[in-house]
């Protein structure tokens, strides 16, 4: 009687290098496999490392392991996970087409919710908008965020010693150059990439799945599709105000234990406002997002 292979009756073990919706691509020792997810309740994301059983010519996902970081937006109704076990996130902008700073503080929010290390990336440096662009992260800067000017198009190895040793994930808006950047440093990558319209001042929407390109042993980038909203419905109060760095040596501090820094006397983040050790423009941010929260939830 002839006898399953190992590879049948025994699980491989794999990461996760590209999610299409519910099919995904896994490297495993013996090569990459197309694969499914057995059963509906399984969440599987670009990133995560899975246990994996032959079918056919492809495999199914059984098991997610343990996930040391799980980047994610949500809004009221549903949440969207981005990728699983990048120790990095880098923002990317551009001049042109213009990006919302707000967008880029939450994306940087979610970062430091989940303790991950972040970078913003300001591309297309040599369009004669960039300074302009720069002056707009200049907050971002003065708070402690590393900001990065390159042009992906002309050399994009800028970069590269602040990925080294990182599993990084790029994040932002259409259009501001995340797939040539991916081609740049990944020349297989073969990434596609598209022009922005001046008319609608956005990009087009190329990247239609995430996928992760190895640069090396301990150093990958996982490129995501672009977005144009990143809503932090997910974090309650505490780890809303913990997301905010700046506001770390300040909390607890408060006259009253369930201070909303939104006035109260006694307000630690208040005083701190007052002094200028924190910027007017972040407070309002995190009242902002606390009040859209709140009213969220009231509509439930």
């Amino acid at each position: 009687m002839e006898t399953a292979p190992d590879d049948i009756l025994n699980p491989l073990s794999g990461e996760v290098v590209a999610a299409f919706s519910r099919r995904f691509i896994v490297a495993t020792p013996a090569g990459e496999l197309a694969c499914q997810v057995r059963g509906r309740r399984l969440q599987v994301v670009c990133g995560d490392r899975v246990e994996v059983r032959r079918a056919g010519d492809g495999g199914v996902i059984e098991r997610v392991f343990p996930r040391t970081t799980l980047l994610y937006r949500s809004d009221a109704f549903r949440s969207k996970a981005i990728a699983a076990n990048a120790s990095q996130v880098a923002v990317v902008v551009a001049a042109c087409p213009s990006f919302s700073p707000e967008l880029v503080q939450r994306c940087l929010l979610a970062a430091e919710e989940q303790g991950m290390a972040s970078l913003i990336v300001l591309n297309k440096a040599d369009l004669p908008e960039t300074a302009g662009a720069r002056a707009r992260l200049d907050l971002m800067a003065r708070i402690g965020y590393r900001v990065v000017t390159l042009s992906a198009q002309s050399d994009a190895t800028l970069l590269l010693p602040c990925l080294q040793g990182h599993t990084t994930l790029l994040i932002g808006q259409s259009g501001m150059g995340k797939s040539t950047l991916v081609n740049a440093l990944c020349p297989d990558a073969g990434v596609a990439t598209g022009a922005y319209s001046e008319a609608l001042d956005s990009g087009r929407h190329t990247t239609t799945h995430t996928r992760l390109h190895r640069l090396g042993p301990d150093t990958a980038l996982i490129d995501s599709p672009g977005l144009q909203e990143f809503a932090l419905q997910h974090l309650d109060d505490a780890a809303l105000a913990r997301a905010f760095i700046e506001f770390r040596p300040f909390l607890g501090q408060c006259r009253f234990r369930d201070c909303r820094h939104a006035g109260e006397p006694g307000c630690r983040l208040d005083a701190a406002l007052a002094a200028g050790d924190i910027d007017p423009a972040r407070l309002k941010l995190y009242q902002t997002l606390r009040r859209l929260r709140q009213n969220a939830a009231q509509r439930l």
